[in-house]
C-alpha cells in the first residue's frame, strides 16, 4: 500500500497539485490541474489514483506538508497494525486490526460469502475471520445480559467465543417490465454455539425472540469531510427533504455521545456523531481505552480465561495518543476523482437476450447514465453536492483540520435517515434494530462516492448493509419504501439507460 501511496503522490506532483504562493500551509482547488478524464470528488482532498490502493492514499493537503504527513503515516501503521494476545487482543473480538474489516481502507469481503462449515452454511465459519459485526438483541429492543449489543465470533487461543454466525440465502428471481430477468438473495441469520448455553439455564434464547442484525465494513472513503460536514446545510436538508409526489421524506438522527446530544453522520443509521475510533479498539478488537476501560467481555467466563491464557487486565491497552492518530489517518485520506471517461475509447453494451447492442464512447456512456440518475430521481437522496463548515473538523482529543474546511465535495448522500421497506421478499431491508432514533427499516443515505472502485480494491461487488446485494443493480433493486418510485423509474426505463446509469455509478 505505500508502494501505490507514493505512486499516488509522485501523480499529484505531476498534476501540480502545489501549495498556493499566498498561502504555505495548504492548497486551494485553483492549484490543482485536473486531468482532462477526471472531476474533483472532494476539493482539496481529490486524488487521482484509481488502483487497488485508490482508498488508502493521503489527501494532498497531507502529502505536501511535513508534519501532517508524519502524523498520517503513524495513524496508519496502528491503523494496520494487527493486534495480538501481548498487545491487547480479546478475550474476545470481531476484528484484529481496523485493517481485518477495512481492507486497504475499503470493505473486506464479508464472510457470510466466504466462510462455510461442514453444512454448507455460510458465516462464522469453523476457522478464519469473518469481517462482520453481528448485532442481537430481543424483539423488544433489549440486550441479552450477557452478550450486550455485539456478538463477538472470534477469541484468542483458548478462549470461547460468545457464539457462530450462521447465514443461509434464500434466491428469488424476478422481471424487469420490459423482461429483464434479475434475482436478489434473502440472508437468514441463526447463532450457534452460544456460550453461555441459555437452553440449560432460567433465561434460555428463543430463536423466535431474536433479532440479529450483520454489517458488513463500511467503506473508509471521505470520512474526514463527513466529519467536516456543515451540520446546519444538513438539517435545512431533512427540513425541505420532503418530495410526496416520490414518497421521500429525510430525517436527522439525534443521538448522544460524550454527553453531546446533536445529528448523527457516521454508520449505516448515522447513529454516531463522530468515526468512533475508541468504540472500534473497545468493541471490535477487545482493546481497552480510556473511553472504554472494561473488557468487552467484563463479567463473562471469558475474562477467566483469559486469566488462564496469560492475560492481564491492569492497565489501558492502547493511548488517547495513539487512537487520535488513527482518527488522524482516516480524516487524512483523500477521495477518488470521478471518473469520466475517454472521450474515444468505445465501449459496446447488449441487451440481456442480445437481441440488441450499442456502442458508444465511454464518457457518452457514463454521461448517458449521469442523465439517467436523475431521471430517475436517485439525486433526492443520493445528495450530489454538499459542503464543509469554514473551520474543517476536529478530531478525539481536539486538534483541528483546517485544511477540511470551506470545501464543496461530491459524496451523493445527504445522510439523512430514509425508510427503505419492508416488503421485498417478506422482509426488504428492515432489520428491527434500533439506532438512536433510527428504527428498523431505516437507513442513513450511503454516499456513492468511491462505489465503484471497489471491485478493484477489494474484490467483490457486494453492498447494502449486510452485503446482499451482489452487484449494483441488485441493490437499486432492494430499495423499498421511501425508495420504491426511483427503483420503479429505473426499472421500467429502456434497456441501454439502466447500463449506463450502472455505468455511471461505477464511474463514482
Amino acid at each position: 500500500m505505500r508502494i501505490e501511496r507514493y505512486k499516488a503522490s509522485l501523480f499529484a506532483v505531476l498534476m501540480t497539485v502545489v501549495v498556493a504562493c499566498e498561502n504555505d500551509d495548504g492548497i486551494t482547488v485553483l492549484s490543482i490541474e485536473v486531468p482532462e478524464d477526471r472531476a474533483l470528488s472532494a476539493g482539496t482532498s481529490t486524488t487521482f489514483y484509481s488502483g487497488s490502493g485508490a482508498y488508502d492514499n493521503e489527501a494532498p493537503w497531507v502529502t505536501d506538508i511535513s508534519s501532517n504527513l508524519v502524523r498520517f503515516t503513524r495513524g496508519d501503521r496502528l491503523y494496520k497494525n494487527e493486534s495480538t494476545q501481548s498487545t491487547g487482543l480479546g478475550p474476545v473480538y470481531a476484528g484484529y486490526s481496523c485493517e481485518s474489516c477495512h481492507r486497504g481502507a475499503g470493505r473486506t469481503k464479508p464472510g457470510v460469502w466466504t466462510q462455510n462449515g461442514e453444512t454448507g452454511e455460510y458465516g462464522s465459519g469453523e476457522y478464519g475471520f469473518s469481517s462482520m459485526l453481528v448485532y442481537v438483541t430481543r424483539k423488544n429492543g433489549v440486550f441479552f445480559q450477557n452478550y450486550g449489543r455485539v456478538l463477538h465470533d472470534q477469541s484468542i487461543y483458548g478462549v470461547t467465543a460468545e457464539g457462530k454466525l450462521k447465514c443461509t440465502w434464500h434466491e428469488q428471481n424476478f422481471n424487469m417490465p420490459d423482461g429483464e430477468p434479475y434475482s436478489l438473495v434473502y440472508p437468514e441469520y441463526t447463532i450457534t454455539e452460544w456460550y453461555a448455553n441459555y437452553g440449560n439455564t432460567s433465561d434460555p434464547i428463543d430463536p423466535d425472540e431474536l433479532f440479529c442484525s450483520v454489517r458488513v465494513p463500511l467503506r473508509h472513503v471521505g470520512m474526514g469531510q463527513m466529519m467536516a460536514l456543515d451540520r446546519e446545510e444538513i438539517k435545512k436538508l431533512a427540513e425541505r427533504s420532503n418530495y410526496p409526489e416520490y414518497g421521500i421524506s429525510g430525517r436527522c438522527n439525534y443521538v448522544t455521545e460524550k454527553g453531546v446530544y446533536d445529528i448523527g453522520l457516521s454508520g449505516n443509521k448515522a447513529q454516531h456523531q463522530d468515526l468512533t475510533v475508541e468504540l472500534g479498539f473497545s468493541s471490535d478488537m477487545g482493546v481497552t481505552n480510556s473511553r472504554y476501560p472494561e473488557e468487552i467481555c467484563e463479567g463473562q467466563m471469558q475474562m477467566q480465561e483469559g486469566s488462564m491464557m496469560g492475560l492481564l487486565y491492569d492497565k489501558l491497552e492502547v493511548s488517547a495518543e495513539d487512537m487520535e492518530d488513527v482518527d488522524y489517518y482516516l480524516h487524512g485520506l483523500g477521495v477518488p476523482a470521478r471518473r469520466l471517461g475517454s472521450t474515444t475509447a468505445k465501449v459496446t453494451y447488449s441487451k440481456w437476450d442480445r437481441s440488441e447492442s450499442q456502442t458508444l464512447t465511454q464518457r457518452e456512456w457514463i454521461s448517458m447514465g449521469q442523465a439517467a440518475f436523475y431521471e430517475a430521481k436517485c439525486h433526492l437522496c443520493h445528495v450530489t453536492t454538499l459542503h464543509t463548515r469554514p473551520r474543517g473538523a476536529t478530531l478525539l482529543k481536539g486538534t483541528t483540520l483546517p485544511w477540511l474546511g470551506g470545501q464543496e465535495i461530491h459524496p451523493y448522500s445527504d445522510y439523512l435517515l430514509h425508510d427503505m421497506g419492508s416488503e421485498i421478499m417478506g422482509v426488504g431491508l428492515n432489520d428491527n434494530y434500533v439506532s438512536g432514533l433510527a428504527r428498523g427499516n431505516e437507513w442513513r443515505t450511503t454516499p456513492l462516492w468511491g462505489a465503484g472502485l471497489q471491485q478493484v480494491v477489494n474484490g467483490h461487488t457486494y453492498f447494502l448493509h449486510d452485503g446482499r446485494a451482489r452487484n449494483f443493480n441488485e441493490a437499486i433493486m432492494w430499495h423499498g419504501g421511501e425508495g420504491e418510485a426511483s427503483k420503479m423509474l429505473y426499472a421500467k426505463m429502456d434497456w441501454k439507460k439502466r447500463r449506463a446509469l450502472l455505468a455511471f455509478l461505477g464511474s463514482l
